[in-house]
């Protein structure tokens, strides 16, 4: 990432820090967990309370590993798909920017992609939306307490304490960087070009040294489309019954989640 670009998501962070920070107050008033804690799985958390929005998240590897996730709202159903073929910490990130997308933004939307690179776009919602990830991932005080402990491991060594950071709240590394500038707690200008720019052979290379978990920056795979499948169906069966849908509604319920499947799959 460019220092330029770096500068902006900065000034926007210090520009709606407050507005975002009662977000994360009401989310987490939502869900029933602490504000000021450490959210340890952030997927269990929100699983539910997506339900409750209408969204139903499904973990499945992509064709396209460039993509995060994906969001779809339709036939009264949203689907938050999240790329398993991406590293974990990429994933976590995904599950709490998407976490914001469906919230909180104001603007009305039929189906979203999700780039998995470190570009924050040039769009309000975007900008909002992974400073909310960040907030809601790495918790100020907690964040504070943290840096403080890796910075003194790490004998002042910013880049050692910046993947102790990324491990231990399990997100990626460029966002723990901008966290640590978002609460001044490292000066812009001491970043250097390495520093910016660490690839994934760095970074796991780095967690290895340090004794840390690689497999962090490991792709899970996982696909449980099939169990969210038969989630669906059960509960469609149940709707039927009470005769709040008919059958030909979930029929294409199911038609629907099918081909979005095979898209996503590239099948």
């Amino acid at each position: 990432m460019n220092v330029e670009r770096l500068r902006k998501i900065i000034a926007y962070s210090e520009s709606n820090h407050e507005e975002i920070d009662s977000k994360v107050k009401r989310f987490c008033s939502f869900t029933g967990t602490p504000y000021d804690r450490d959210l340890l799985n952030i997927l269990q958390i929100v699983r539910s309370s997506f339900q409750k929005k209408g969204f139903l998240v499904l973990e499945m590897p992509f064709a396209d590993d460039e993509i995060g996730a994906l969001c779809y709202k339709g036939d009264g159903l949203g689907y938050v798909v999240i790329n398993t073929s991406l590293p974990k910490v990429n994933a976590n990130y995904a599950i709490a920017h998407e976490i914001y997308h469906v919230f909180f933004q104001k603007s009305d939307f039929v189906s979203k992609v999700e780039f998995a690179d470190d570009h924050y776009y040039e769009h309000k919602e975007e900008y909002a939306a992974n400073l909310f990830a960040g907030m809601l991932l790495m918790p100020e005080i907690s964040f504070r307490g943290m840096y403080s402990k890796f910075k003194d491991e790490s004998n002042g060594d910013v880049t050692d304490t910046i993947i102790r950071l990324m491990s231990y709240y399990q997100v990626p590394y460029m966002s723990v960087l901008i966290r640590c500038l978002e609460l001044d707690l490292m000066e812009g200008n001491a970043l250097s070009e390495q520093i910016l720019n660490m690839d994934r052979h760095q970074i796991k290379q780095k967690l290895a040294d340090l004794w840390l978990d690689e497999s962090i920056m490991d792709a899970s795979n996982k696909d449980d489309f099939s169990h969210i499948e038969i989630i669906v169906d059960r509960l469609g069966r149940e709707y039927i019954e009470d005769e709040y849908i008919n059958e030909r509604t979930l029929d294409k319920v199911l038609h629907n989640m099918q081909e979005l499947y095979v898209k996503i799959k590239g099948e």
